[in-house]
């Protein structure tokens, strides 16, 4: 009898039970574990999940930035609201005071972040000592609900200049005057914890100001962690923050419930090839569709030929790295010919090396196409790969022969080009030759080398 259930981890226990879920969504997602995310998508076979967070965990990022989910990124801050600045360095009596006083100063109020409830009392008097102006409430989970109600009501009609409270401030306060922020034992807290803490102030139209202090020792990743949040305080930067915790946690286990994953043993880049082309088959295969052509990134061109996109031809350094991104995502012949038409309409007639980057492109499709890992020049001529030669059956060999003519010369591993004659001419014909070599394939062994591979 109800559509709409609002909950907290409650809603993971065994006696609640739900007649049709068919949507869930999860807030604050980095408060959740993998188990508990598993639960909830196992409440039924076919559920829709949406999850929100300032600060994705490494495991839920890596799984978007690959494809196995959909991710939007909101980065633009509200109106009027101004970037933080960040302060990192050990724990400094005159620095807390100053900070507090130029808050007051103001107007504003200060939130003070020790997060062990034993020893938070003889901090308040710590502070009521090292700053006798300024009026402090303490705030922690094993407080009263009344008493707890009481101290946040106070701190909201501005009674209270100092907030010395535990994490239960991380998220869900909206306090505008509250633009100060100082957390001790910084290195204790993860790096989205901080995030979220920090996001408690600035959130009016005064900037914010987080002091993080640390102790004089800490651990080399703690202090990877303080530095990553320093450098990253512009509004919007839970994504950075999120991408650098991904670098020193590591990306997990994704068919599993680990946070920390063993990518190095197979090796980053080889890792996220095999997972990008899994994923794009199975989507094709759901969807009914072909599966898509292999990436071209793997093929290795290296040829005598000048490449790139000339900072004269394309002054803006942004705009031509964006365009080399573009270029390396290209799959087909068809979108190569459409991005060459497009640079010619934007910046005009196409340089040589734009030119001959464009040609190489076409190459590693060609290349792609026909099985060929290799294209490179030894001992003075060029030499297409051809691991699978080797595996071919003799009878098929002086049709290849034949097809290529006095254009290649057909070895056991390798097919080889002239390379004595003009630039024009061997790209020319080594174009030609790759042709050839595709439809070949794809004529005499049945399917082309586009799909799964």
């Amino acid at each position: 009898s109800v559509d709409i259930v609002i909950g907290t981890h409650r809603l993971l226990q065994k006696d609640v039970r739900f007649k049709d879920l068919g949507l869930v969504i999860i807030d604050e997602e980095q408060r959740f574990g993998v188990e508990h995310k598993e639960k909830l998508k196992k409440l039924r076979t076919e559920v829709d999940v949406l999850t929100l967070t300032a600060t994705p965990i490494p495991r839920t990022l890596y799984m978007a930035m690959t494809g196995v989910r959909d991710i939007s990124i909101i980065e633009t801050p509200p109106q009027e609201r101004l970037p933080l600045s960040t302060y990192v360095g050990p724990y400094d009596a005159d620095v807390v005071r100053r900070a507090v006083l130029r808050e007051m100063d103001r107007g504003g109020q200060v939130f003070y972040v020790h997060n062990r409830v034993e020893s938070i009392h003889s901090v308040a008097q710590r502070l009521e000592t090292l700053i006798p102006e300024a009026r402090v409430g303490t705030a922690h989970g094993q407080m009263r609900e009344g008493e707890l109600a009481k101290v946040m009501q106070r701190f909201t009609e501005g009674e209270i200049d100092i907030l010395l409270a535990t994490t239960i401030i991380e998220s869900g306060l909206d306090f505008p005057n509250a633009n100060t922020l100082i957390v001790e034992r910084a290195e204790r807290f993860g790096l989205a914890q901080l995030y979220q803490l920090r996001g408690r102030v600035g959130r009016g139209t005064r900037r914010g100001y987080a002091y993080l202090f640390h102790s004089r020792r800490m651990q080399d990743e703690a202090r990877l962690r303080l530095q990553a949040l320093q450098e990253a305080g512009q509004t919007g930067g839970g994504f950075t923050i999120a991408l650098r915790d991904l670098e020193l946690r590591g990306a997990g286990e994704l068919l599993g419930a680990k946070q920390h994953g063993q990518i190095a043993a197979v090796g980053f880049t080889l890792y996220t090839q095999m997972l990008s082309r899994t994923v794009a088959r199975l989507k094709a295969e759901r969807a009914g569709e072909p599966a898509p052509p292999d990436p071209i990134g793997s093929i290795t061109i290296e040829l005598p030929l000048a490449i790139g996109l000339p900072p004269d031809y394309i002054p803006d350094d942004t705009l031509r790295l964006q365009l080399y991104r573009r270029l390396a995502e290209l799959t087909y012949e068809e979108e190569i010919t459409q991005l060459a038409d497009e640079l010619r309409d934007r910046f005009g007639p196409l340089p040589p090396t734009a030119q001959n980057l464009l040609y190489q492109l076409d190459l590693k499709v060609l290349a792609r196409d026909a099985r060929v890992p290799t294209i490179a020049v030894e001992s003075g001529q060029i030499v297409i790969h051809t691991p699978w030669l080797k595996e071919v059956q003799s009878a098929y060999l002086p049709r290849l022969r034949e097809t290529l003519g006095e254009r290649a010369r057909v070895g056991r591993r390798e097919i080889w080009l002239p390379l004595a004659w003009d630039q024009e001419r061997w790209q020319e014909n080594l174009k030609v030759v790759m042709e050839k070599l595709r439809a070949w394939w794809q004529n005499t062994l049945g399917t082309p080398a586009a799909g799964t591979g």
